[in-house]
């Protein structure tokens, strides 16, 4: 069997099952009321399941603008001038001494616009800080009758990093903030690793500092950045030293569980990494061991997670309906998920081999919004949940000017 066709018939299916699970989040912004008429509590008082949503028409035509361009660059359709100036822009890096330049000063706007809410109280702010209040208060040694306190105190890594930034740095919303800023440098190094451009993972820091859900919740300590972070990071040290990754892995899953599926991603990437079979084969191993050891510690100890279990197939569609919905306030990045996933998909089938991996990682932190909550009764999709999704589709779109100029 050929690479290619060994190749196309992994993509393949991938970029099928990512163009399914998007169509179930685009559904629901083009009729809001069909995924409730069908499953809901309260289908029988849905008159018109098919009513237009009111950002319907902006997903459609931009869709179709963009795709339409896309196909016809593709194709080589443009205008020769403009054609040209594509594969310019495509083709164009950057040196290191201009590289540090940008970047310094796209970090300080992005600090210096955020670092005043570090002042704001949190109390003021989010409901749910009155929870995290109480969780800290018993932190480490105290327990709780309380099923949502308990919940916030099983999350040992990052309540032990809540509480140094509180009683070390004085401000709870210190290392969230660092954690946030860390977020957006390991996106660019995730795009540059990828690609070797470092003009791409520079258009990848910026769309992601587009985004109205990651500027909402940068600097907040209720939902804080860590498990994104160690994610990226575990990701990122696949190459470069990987026995890290199941390290940085764990203290993701201690951050948050909701991240702990995230491991099939992880060794779908390590798969498709340009890395040796020995070293694909003790990555396995290594995470074959921690993910066994966690899951010991999960449901042998005293956690909360085993006793909140409750799968409800039909809050699988209820789920996308609200990924969906928290979707509203970061058009950008909705209307780029079909865009991006084919593009990704034209990439790896022209040997970016890693694209595939981002269009897996696509497919699904997509999908485990959905997933959670069919699994439980206890979460729901909250758009902060979504910021990972947000990273790779910056990382996408990154990717599209991943193009090597030709002249040495």
């Amino acid at each position: 069997m050929s690479i290619d066709l060994q190749s196309n018939r992994i993509v393949i299916p991938i970029f099928i099952a990512t163009i399914i699970v998007i169509f179930l989040i685009y559904i629901p912004i083009v009729f809001p009321a069909l995924f409730s008429s069908l499953v809901g509590s309260y289908s029988d008082t849905i008159n018109n399941p098919f009513e237009f949503g009111h950002q319907a028409l902006i997903l459609i035509i931009s869709n179709i603008i963009i795709l339409g361009f896309g196909f016809a660059y593709y194709k080589q359709k443009l205008p020769t001038q403009l054609q040209n100036i594509i594969e310019r822009v495509r083709s164009f890096e950057i040196s290191k001494k201009t590289t540090i330049i940008v970047f310094i000063i796209i970090m300080g706007i992005y600090i210096g616009l955020s670092a005043p809410e570090l002042f704001l109280d949190e109390a003021l702010q989010w409901d749910d800080y009155i929870v995290l209040e109480m969780a800290l208060e018993l932190w480490p040694d105290g327990e709780s009758d309380n099923p949502y306190v308990q919940e916030q105190n099983d999350r040992y890594v990052r309540m032990f990093l809540l509480d140094t930034s509180l009683n070390t740095f004085q401000n709870i919303k210190f290392l969230p903030f660092i954690a946030s800023i860390a977020v957006v440098f390991f996106t660019y190094l995730l795009t540059t690793q990828i690609c070797q451009k470092r003009f791409a993972g520079i258009i990848s820091m910026i769309v992601l500092l587009q985004s109205s859900i990651f500027l909402k919740y940068d600097t907040i300590a209720v939902y804080e950045n860590f498990w994104v972070l160690f994610y990226l990071i575990s990701l990122y040290v696949l190459k470069k030293g990987w026995f890290l990754s199941p390290i940085f892995y764990i203290l993701a899953v201690f951050s948050k569980a909701y991240v702990a599926p995230f491991f099939i991603m992880t060794l779908f990437s390590t798969y498709r990494s340009k890395i040796s079979r020995k070293t694909k084969l003790a990555i396995l191993l290594s995470y074959v061991v921690i993910i066994t050891t966690a899951v010991v510690v999960i449901f042998t100890g005293e956690t909360l997670y085993p006793k909140v279990f409750e799968i409800d197939p039909p809050s699988l569609i209820l789920g996308f309906a609200a990924t969906a919905f928290q979707f509203r306030s970061d058009l950008f990045i909705l209307v780029m998920l079909l865009p991006v996933s084919i593009w990704l998909f034209i990439l790896a089938k022209n040997r970016l081999k890693e694209a595939d991996s981002i269009l897996f990682l696509i497919f699904g932190t997509i999908l485990a919004g959905p997933v959670l909550v069919m699994m439980t009764y206890f979460y729901e999709v909250l758009p902060y949940r979504l910021i990972p999704l947000i990273v790779f589709v910056a990382i996408g779109i990154g990717l599209f000017f991943s193009k090597r100029s030709k002249v040495s």
